[in-house]
């Protein structure tokens, strides 16, 4: 109120002004008036943090269809998912950003209670929480993100920007991945790189070195798992553990050519470091824990049209399309996703989003594609389907949702989606077992020929499908080792996932 009164007498006695030395005093005094306010504007902002609230309330139909002709699933899937946005500017130059999470199933409570249930988010014994706010667990406020951000504007004395954050990164739902979600892209290009992780970053523009618009550069470092006793563990707390894994590391870039806000290309390369998987028993599929595996490689580009005409229906119309690779490095004498050799897996993702009405009534309907092939392993564990990462699939998946925005706080959704696997292991880790690519097909063709050469589930019967394979012409040792095969075909069948889907409907409240 005092600036307005303030301002108002100023203007006043501006208009009874005819001299350049009055108008030059009245000026002072405005940019004065200007000075203070912004001053107190400030004093402001630093007592306080600013909030937002993202409350969603979702109901899931889920189907598994197996291998082995069985289906299973969940027709009701209630949950409620709850984010508590915090945002803190101590000056113009340093930004704090968080996020608390809650997300439950009704009536439920997921959370750690016991090894299984710890392996829920990636924890298995709290060595990784890729996926800790984005799996259902139980009614618990956990830290999503926590960072601090320094934005530079003098890189090398050139008059640069250029920015530095170190934290709990805002690694979920970048970009391409967050318009299905409705949300804003977080920086990771969405096809190769969709998990929690705690890192550090650094960007620096590009545009004013090159003249190219929107060019930029960031170097990304993050770290996966921590080899660290947990106090009251041993005697030596927090010291590492001769018998514990490595840390999961992880370094890249992301290069920006272009970026006009309309035409938007993103790349993006990284390495990871010691990845683990689950070591097994071939002989009694028991587990035998986590170990490490090797490296491995992966790149992406992507390119979004954000209106493809400059008036009209089409300047809302979304048009994208993504290419991505990665690459195995297994240790030597390991194995990962099922081949002892460096293996490459490469996936396309194309996508359209279309307007759908006009003002106040309007929303959006969206259609995607993606394809992936054999050893395609990207880090997309925290993709927000209940059916596993549909960019993950080896194999194809498809997708189409819409979104309405029934008020300016409140929209609903309605998703569906569907995976054909043609691999196994699409969602599993990086090792020889869970991870391991095999051909569904060969599978079931191993299982029926086990079933047809007298097998059951008795494993004596191994006996009766090597005498008949013998029969059949095999020598003694090819008979055994193709029982072996058939006889593991048989056994892994019923936990093979053919296809699956997920439909969704939500009611979603922002401010």
């Amino acid at each position: 109120m005092k600036k307005i009164v303030a301002l108002s007498l100023v203007a006043a006695t501006m208009a009874f002004a005819s001299t350049a030395d009055d108008i030059a005093d009245l000026q002072k005094q405005i940019d004065k008036l200007k000075a203070k306010q912004s001053k107190i504007n400030a004093q402001s902002a630093n007592d306080n943090i600013k909030w937002g609230v993202d409350l969603r309330t979702s109901i899931d139909n889920i189907n598994y269809d197996m291998a082995n002709g069985t289906s299973v699933g969940n027709d009701s899937l209630m949950s409620l998912r709850l984010w508590l946005n915090m945002a803190y500017a101590a000056d113009e130059k340093n930004i704090f950003k968080g996020q608390l999470s809650m997300n439950k199933a009704f009536g439920a409570d997921f959370g750690i209670g016991d090894d299984m249930q710890a392996m829920r988010s990636f924890g298995m014994g709290s060595l990784f929480d890729w996926t800790g706010n984005e799996a259902l667990s139980d009614n618990s406020l956990k830290v999503k993100q926590a960072y601090w951000l320094y934005m530079g504007d003098d890189a090398f004395g050139q008059g640069i920007d250029w920015t530095f954050s170190i934290g709990r990164r805002p690694s979920i739902n970048g970009f391409l991945s967050s318009l299905s979600q409705d949300d804003k892209a977080s920086s990771p290009l969405g096809h190769v790189i969709n998990v929690e992780f705690d890192g550090m970053s650094s960007k620096i523009d590009l545009s004013t070195l090159t003249g190219v618009t929107g060019m930029s550069f960031k170097v990304c470092l993050g770290q996966g798992s921590t080899n660290a006793a947990p106090l009251f563990y041993n005697a030596t707390p927090y010291a590492e553990n001769p018998q514990g894994l490595d840390a999961v590391t992880l370094g890249g870039f992301i290069f920006e050519p272009y970026n006009d806000g309309q035409f938007i290309v993103k790349t993006t390369w990284y390495r990871a470091f010691d990845l683990p998987g689950m070591a097994m028993d071939m002989t009694t599929g028991e587990p035998l824990g986590f170990k490490q595996y090797g490296d491995m490689d992966g790149a992406a580009i992507s390119v979004l049209v954000d209106g493809v005409t400059e008036e009209g229906y089409g300047s809302d119309v979304k048009l994208f399309g993504s290419y991505a690779w990665t690459q195995t490095n297994p240790y030597d004498g390991e194995a990962m996703l099922g081949s002892a050799e460096s293996e490459s897996g490469t996936s396309y993702w194309v996508g359209a989003y279309l307007p759908v009405g006009e003002g106040n009534e309007y929303g959006t309907l969206g259609l995607e594609y993606n394809h992936g092939s054999q050893y395609w392993r990207p880090f997309t564990y925290a993709e927000d389907t209940m059916i596993g990462s549909k960019i993950a699939a080896r194999g194809d998946a498809w997708e189409l949702n819409y979104t309405y925005q029934i008020t300016k706080a409140l929209s609903l959704q309605a998703r569906y989606v569907n995976i054909d696997y043609d691999y196994t292991g699409s969602q599993g880790f990086f090792g020889n077992t869970s991870g391991a690519a095999m051909k569904i097909s060969d599978v079931k063709d191993g299982a029926a020929m086990w079933s047809q050469m007298g097998g059951t589930a008795d494993p004596a019967s191994a006996q009766t499908v090597v005498a008949n394979l013998m029969a059949s012409g095999m020598s003694q040792q090819q008979a055994v080792g193709a029982a072996t095969q058939m006889g593991q075909a048989a056994a892994f069948l019923p936990s093979v996932v053919e296809s699956a889907q997920d439909f969704r409907f939500y009611l979603r409240y922002r401010f």
